[in-house]
């Protein structure tokens, strides 16, 4: 039974060397030599002017959350386009794999209507 594991052991074993010993290799090998230039902050070739720590407005991440909903949508309606020739095909799931992307899709709708009205796409 444990010699059916024995090459996902080695697998592991594998990854964590190659992931490992590069990071080691770079830490032990390459010269430490900090000075205050290589320990200032840095922000796209200039001097930070903000706090990393600040405030995001809301309808950030609330555009966020809508894209990865959309963005799911596209992950569920994918596989379902390259069998629906399969699906039209089969007399018993015909109606029902219609129906059934009819009402996810149509659920999505409902949810991206009710986020236009409430205005959490528009941008000021």
């Amino acid at each position: 039974m444990l010699e059916n594991y024995f090459p996902i052991l080695v697998f592991v074993m594998v990854g964590l060397v190659f992931g490992c010993v590069p990071i080691l290799l770079g830490w032990l090998i390459a010269p430490n030599r900090p000075d205050s230039e290589k320990l200032s902050a840095f922000e796209c070739g200039f001097a930070p002017f903000e706090d990393a720590r600040m405030k995001f407005d809301v309808r950030y991440y609330l555009i966020a959350i809508l894209f990865i909903l959309f963005d799911l949508e596209i992950a569920f309606l994918l596989p379902w386009a390259t069998i629906f020739k399969e699906i039209v095909n089969t007399e018993a799931m015909r109606m029902f794999g219609f129906v059934e992307m009819f009402v996810f899709i149509g659920i999505l709708v409902v949810g991206y209507v009710y986020a236009w009205a409430k205005g959490a796409l528009d941008w000021e």
